[in-house]
């Protein structure tokens, strides 16, 4: 892991000069608790508890909450327990159906773990419309129960990066929490049992898939569009590399035009392909594990996915000798590196919230080493140093990907100020695949499209 970290803080000070994703401003809200007190040397004092606080922390209940049930709730009693802070938990796997209407009448929860990338996009909202509270004083505070700060629980450079500081101006507004390394997940056992290689290339993934369909197998498939974001970061990491991922994520002028981003398209298209027909119909957030079955029954060969995908599909039936593989994107050329998307969730505060200094105090807790021992029960690591020395079985192999030799691309399309007529991230570059798979979209059409919605993008980038 140290060949990891060492990648992940290149990139991130690489990335730390580009603004992407979204974020916040600060609030205006009450509070119920008292006001964090000043040490004189730059540390922020956890405040003392509050026995009649009661906050509202609004959680995922994602592949790790299924992998150990009951995780969140866990530690949120244990943050009661440490501080007297009571909390009202909502956790659910259609969390924004639950919080969306409440919030809409004015009742926002006081903490939100809920990642970028979601169909709904309820992050992406509150970025663009800057309701976020700012989180960069929550770095200095004291980890409840502990003497550490929570900066010198996280690994550096996951809070210097356009997934956590949205507009670039080193004011961090998410807070990193879960990572997985992003990849190709396949069934390890059918390639043994056919003796099948892991393409190393592109060429040789297109070699491959008509091997495979030649036998009734689909190469490829995919959850939902949205988790083609992982996917594009790495293919545009895996091309052109720091450089060309950059300028592509900020929507630089002719970045489309490129021999890179024209491989790229090339890629995705000839991709689509290859996919399994029912794809389309299943991609979105009721039906996608329907597509993730595809691989566990043998027919798609691959999709892109993150480490949560073991706990998520446990309980799934699978193919005799089904066992899971992971490996990167395949390199762009003959002796190139693949490339790793590391995806990064995150939690935030509304900048609405009721109880602002009560929330700051719960997300300085998820970084103690009560939360993050409950957390790792279920699978979900933090960026916190030395949590990947005890994994096991497939989070060890999914988790050594970057030692492996594999590149680690971290970061999100720069945020922009809604425009009328201009879509989402998700919506421009990533829904349209469901269109190339099914026939609707041609890829001229796509690209035309990317091409006409970056203008757009650049020319209200925030920051």
């Amino acid at each position: 892991m140290k060949k990891f970290f060492s990648l992940l803080l290149a990139l991130a000070l690489v990335l730390s000069l580009a603004a992407c994703g979204g974020g916040n401003g600060g609030s205006d809200a009450g509070t119920t608790t008292p006001p964090p007190a000043d040490s004189g040397s730059g540390d922020t004092q956890t405040p003392p508890p509050a026995e009649d606080v009661t906050i509202t922390v609004a959680a995922l209940a994602s592949g790790y909450e299924e992998a150990y049930p009951g995780m969140w709730q866990e530690v949120c009693d244990a943050f009661t327990a440490e501080t007297g802070v009571k909390v009202n938990l909502i956790c659910d796997k259609n969390l924004e159906d639950v919080i969306g209407p409440s919030m809409q009448g004015g009742d926002f929860p006081d903490v939100i773990h809920l990642a970028t990338g979601r169909e709904k996009g309820l992050t992406e909202q509150f970025i663009k419309d800057r309701n976020i509270a700012e989180l960069t004083d929550v770095l200095s505070m004291t980890i409840p129960g502990e003497s550490a700060k929570v900066s010198d629980k996280i690994v550096g450079g996951f809070t210097d990066t356009s997934v956590t500081n949205p507009y670039g101006d080193g004011v961090t507004y998410l807070a990193p929490m879960f990572y997985s390394p992003c990849g190709l997940f396949y069934n390890a056992g059918l390639f043994e049992e056919k003796g099948w290689t892991v393409p190393a290339t592109w060429d040789e993934m297109w070699e491959l898939a008509e091997k495979a369909q030649a036998e009734g197998t689909y190469l490829f498939t995919y959850p939902t569009t949205g988790y083609f974001d992982a996917f594009l970061y790495a293919l545009m990491y895996s091309v052109g590399g720091a450089d060309f991922f950059n300028k592509a994520t900020t929507y630089a002028e002719g970045i489309w035009d490129t021999p890179e981003a024209q491989q790229c398209f090339d890629i995705i298209a000839k991709l689509a392909s290859y996919t399994n027909p029912v794809t389309p119909a299943q991609a979105n957030d009721q039906d996608f594990t329907q597509n993730q079955q595809l691989v566990l029954d043998n027919k798609a060969l691959f999709m892109p996915n993150g480490t949560w995908i073991v706990g998520e599909m446990a309980e799934a039936p699978r193919a005799e000798g089904f066992k899971w593989g992971m490996t990167a994107l395949p390199a762009a050329k003959s002796g190139g590196n693949g490339a790793s998307y590391c995806w990064l969730e995150q939690a935030w505060i509304p900048a609405a919230a009721p109880n602002l200094d009560a929330a700051k105090q719960f997300v300085a807790f998820l970084y103690s080493d009560a939360a993050c021992a409950i957390f790792a029960k279920g699978g979900a690591v933090q960026p916190v140093p030395g949590l990947t020395d005890n994994l096991e079985g497939d989070n060890k192999m999914f988790y050594s990907i970057y030692d492996n030799g594999a590149d680690a691309a971290m970061g999100n399309f720069a945020a922009y100020n809604a425009v009328a007529g201009l879509g989402t991230v998700r919506e421009v570059f990533l829904d349209p695949v469901n269109g190339l798979v099914n026939g609707s979209v041609t890829v001229d059409q796509w690209i035309s499209d990317v091409k006409a919605a970056s203008d757009q993008m650049r020319a209200n980038i925030m920051g």
